[in-house]
């Protein structure tokens, strides 16, 4: 390996006579802004960065790393950070923004640095959705290829079910266009596996004919936690694939940015995306409506547009932890549990505990397999918490309801990185471990949720 400080000066001025971009030295104007992810629990020091301005330069940054041994970190928007980058190239791929929309196939290309609320707003004109998450800022493609948990998941899957091709430049600094009839096994990996095999330069996938959905939020004080989060485990038993919802225990800081009626206090946030008409949506949620004095109630007809107000997620960078477990129900013990570890009166120091439902279409496998599992799972447990040593006492506490697994998209910070083998089955795991000694046998790619190279033969 050559990445000692002796060698960066000329390897960054080789790099970048290679790159339409720019290449950053530490000190360099603009290094440590290249640095900057949206959340800041990671500390990224690389040797270089590389500012790409299109595939090509992928290609050529990732050759120069690949020859000498570098290790290379990818980052866009930096929502789901997990191991610093410490030495090595770090690829800045939030200047390849190009968004495609061909109505005519129902399919958007996006390039690696592009932002859902970009893809929603160029598909909107068309009558089209795409199946974006709870954030409209997070980035398309890292959403993408740990999943995609987003507000239609019940009735059109995970987000990686509908890609239909992945650009990607392998260790090797090649160009591949993976699809179900070329680079099959890259294709399988690449959706699922995160960031392990390459720099996904752009992504093809299918849009869903949706313009407006029934949407937003209930908001009950805390002290009907109890009352509100066992109507909504009996709710979600009865609710068409159509509706996909969440439930939110928000224990938000006392600071202006905060909406009063949150601010320093539990409260209870429910969360619904309805596809069927407003007057059909105002009936199923009657129960939910009935289970507390509502404290603000924001559901209404919007368009798909302003899908990003359901949960509207923080819009500004913090540091913070985020932690998951997948869970094979919710009955009326699990309720309680996690009433006593995160309800009125429990030692919570979480900012947001939150279980989303599955099942429907996320309960099914995709037409074309991929490395997503989770597909018996009847929630998803999320957590999340400003920077603390408490050990994750939510997650851990409801163990004995989970299916054993974690949902990667929902594991950020440092203590998150050695996780990532709980994100699949060992079938899953063991496949993708080998198709990484094929496509990354040297682990260059490993500033992640790392899946180590594993031969076959091992």
């Amino acid at each position: 390996m050559t990445t000692g400080k002796s060698i960066v000066k000329p390897a960054a001025a080789e790099l970048s006579e290679r790159l339409r971009g720019r290449v950053l030295l530490p000190g360099d104007d603009d290094f440590g802004h290249e640095l900057e992810g949206f959340n800041q629990i990671t500390e990224h020091s690389p040797d270089l960065v590389a500012v790409v301005a299109g595939a090509g330069d992928v290609r050529e940054a990732v050759a120069f790393a690949a020859a000498r041994g570098m290790p290379i970190a990818v980052q866009a928007t930096g929502h789901g950070p997990s191991t610093a980058a410490d030495g090595g190239l770090l690829i800045s791929t939030r200047r390849m923004r190009d968004v495609s929309i061909d109505p005519v196939t129902r399919t958007a290309r996006v390039e690696a640095g592009a932002q859902w609320f970009e893809v929603v707003e160029a598909a909107a004109e068309h009558g089209l959705a795409p199946l974006s998450g709870s954030s409209p800022i997070t980035g398309v493609v890292g959403y993408t290829l740990g999943g995609g948990l987003g507000l239609m998941a019940r009735k059109y899957g995970y987000a990686a079910d509908r890609v239909t091709a992945v650009e990607i430049v392998t260790p090797d600094g090649r160009s591949h266009r993976a699809t179900a009839d070329q680079d099959t096994d890259l294709f399988w990996a690449v959706r699922g596996g995160k960031g392990n095999f390459g720099v996904v330069t752009a992504l093809e996938f299918g849009l869903v004919p949706v313009s407006r959905l029934y949407g937003g939020g209930l908001f009950f004080a805390g002290e009907s936690a109890a009352e509100v989060l066992h109507a909504w485990r009996v709710w979600t038993t009865t609710v068409p694939e159509d509706l996909t919802s969440s439930l939110a225990l928000l224990r938000l800081p006392d600071v202006e940015a905060i909406p009063p009626f949150l601010r320093g206090r539990l409260t209870v946030h429910v969360r619904i995306a309805y596809l069927g008409s407003a007057e059909d949506g105002d009936e199923l949620v009657e129960p939910l409506r009935a289970s507390g004095p509502l404290v603000v109630d924001t559901l209404a007809d919007m368009p798909y547009t302003r899908s990003g107000e359901i949960h509207n997620d923080p819009a500004e960078p913090i540091p913070y932890n985020e932690r998951s477990m997948m869970l094979r129900e919710l009955d009326g013990a699990a309720t309680d549990a996690l009433l006593a570890l995160a309800g009125p009166g429990a030692d919570c120091i979480d900012l947001v505990v939150e279980l989303r439902q599955l099942g429907g279409a996320v309960g099914r496998p995709p037409e074309v397999p991929n490395a997503v599992d989770h597909r018996d799972a009847a929630f998803a447990l999320s957590t999340l918490s400003l920077p603390d040593d408490r050990p994750p006492l939510v997650v851990d506490g409801m163990a004995a309801w989970g299916t054993g697994r974690r949902y990667l998209n929902f594991l950020a910070s440092p203590d998150t990185a050695d996780l990532t083998e709980s994100g699949y089955e060992p079938a899953t795991f063991a496949r993708l471990a080998e198709i990484k000694a094929k496509v990354d046998p040297a682990n260059i790619f490993r500033f992640n949720h790392n899946i180590a190279p594993r031969s076959s033969r091992i």
